[in-house]
């Protein structure tokens, strides 16, 4: 049975690695079980020191060699994804912007499960500059959206609001990293969580969550 609502709350970042290697099984897993993706860009920086985490930055360079190039191009090989094989070009541009006109686009009522696995895709298997106005625009147009209209919304109040509601209710459920899945209450971090998520589904796990611990 799935989630009372019948949706997946999904946090994410638009330039994160995680969330990329996870986005297309994401769209299957919800085409096939019939529920919607509730998108959450959220500030992932602001997330991660609220929750406690080491930044990146202060990371060893062999935790990070780990993690964000021999881990992830096994999970690219073996979800069959196109990969760069390195870090993209551009990422260490500032990725609020893109995550600013996704939240835009999810205000004018537009369904951005396709515009947010292109802005994904297109840093990490493309290079593309997520930081760029006419790259986001460019790839929309991919999807069969006009990417201008949600660009030239992303500096107004309302989708600072929401962008703000999202990055603080990802801070209340303690969220921790991108990208997090949340089915009827329950959080599952991580896209190598999504079969779990799938099988939470079909059937919720034993035991609710969260608990208190004795």
């Amino acid at each position: 049975m799935p989630g009372s609502d019948g949706t997946i709350d999904y946090y994410y970042a638009a330039y994160s690695s995680y969330a990329w290697l996870g986005s297309a099984r994401l769209l299957e897993i919800a085409s096939t079980s019939g529920l919607t993706i509730r998108h959450k860009p959220m500030d992932l920086r602001r997330v991660m020191a609220a929750a406690g985490s080491t930044s990146f930055d202060a990371r060893s360079l062999e935790f990070r060699n780990y993690f964000f190039n021999r881990e992830l191009e096994r999970w690219a090989e073996y979800r069959g994804l196109r990969t760069l094989g390195r870090r993209p070009t551009y990422h260490h541009h500032g990725y609020d912007l893109a995550n600013r006109v996704l939240v835009a686009a999810v205000l004018d009522g537009q369904n951005i499960d396709q515009l947010a696995h292109a802005y994904l895709e297109g840093h990490w298997a493309d290079d593309a500059d997520l930081a760029d106005a006419e790259t986001l625009v460019r790839l929309a147009g991919t999807v069969g959206l006009d990417g201008h209209v949600f660009l030239a919304a992303a500096d107004s109040a309302a989708v600072a609001d929401a962008y703000e509601a999202n990055t603080q209710a990802a801070i209340a459920l303690t969220v921790f990293g991108s990208p997090t899945y949340v089915l009827d209450g329950d959080i599952f971090y991580g896209q190598d969580r999504l079969e779990m998520l799938e099988q939470a589904i079909r059937k919720p796990f034993a035991r609710t969550w969260p608990r208190v611990q004795s």
